[in-house]
């Protein structure tokens, strides 16, 4: 018998000065059964840094052919593509090639830094790549907020992020830009 998704849900107000977005989401979130709340509070993290109206979880680790996030169009063709972790470089040629904007948002510390060398000189012809790596610790600061009924604060400004949820101390969220997309 195959084990069910917990569904989480997330009242997210985002105020992302940077971007000049202001939204509030109600998000229902499916964690996967081989998931941690770490890497979901990361795709959380994802869906605020990148939001937009028609941002949506997708089915991720379920389907392989499908990103953890992706914002479509009106035409149903893919303008962003999001992967949270680590994924190889033959998922990200594909994700290169489907969409506008491929991000990759990659966190665990050493283990990002021993993904990302290799991989660095197989994607360098991709142009539409961006690659954040969330500092060490950041995800676990995360994991502690998780709860399966969520009311979540989000500011950006200047390039920081802060995540809170009125109960306890706001996350910082910071990375590092490993990648940035290319001009043509």
């Amino acid at each position: 018998m195959a084990l069910k998704s917990t569904i989480y849900k997330a009242d997210l107000q985002i105020a992302d000065m940077d971007r000049h977005y202001y939204a509030d989401h109600a998000l229902t979130i499916a964690l996967h059964p081989s998931e941690t709340d770490e890497r979901m509070m990361v795709r959380l993290v994802a869906f605020a840094m990148f939001a937009s109206e028609r941002l949506e979880f997708c089915k991720g680790l379920s389907d392989v052919d499908e990103p953890d996030l992706w914002e479509t169009d009106l035409t149903g063709a893919i303008v962003q593509w999001i992967d949270v972790g680590q994924p190889d470089d033959r998922r990200i040629l594909k994700a290169a090639g489907r969409s506008e904007q491929v991000r990759v948002v990659c966190y665990g510390g050493k283990a990002s830094d021993v993904w990302w060398k290799p991989l660095e000189s197989r994607v360098a012809r991709v142009r539409n790549l961006t690659v954040l790596n969330l500092k060490e610790g950041c995800a676990a600061a995360l994991a502690a907020m998780a709860q399966r009924t969520m009311r979540l604060q989000c500011t950006i400004q200047d390039g920081q992020m802060w995540l809170g949820n009125g109960e306890s101390e706001p996350v910082l969220v910071e990375w590092d830009r490993w990648r940035e997309p290319t001009a043509r």
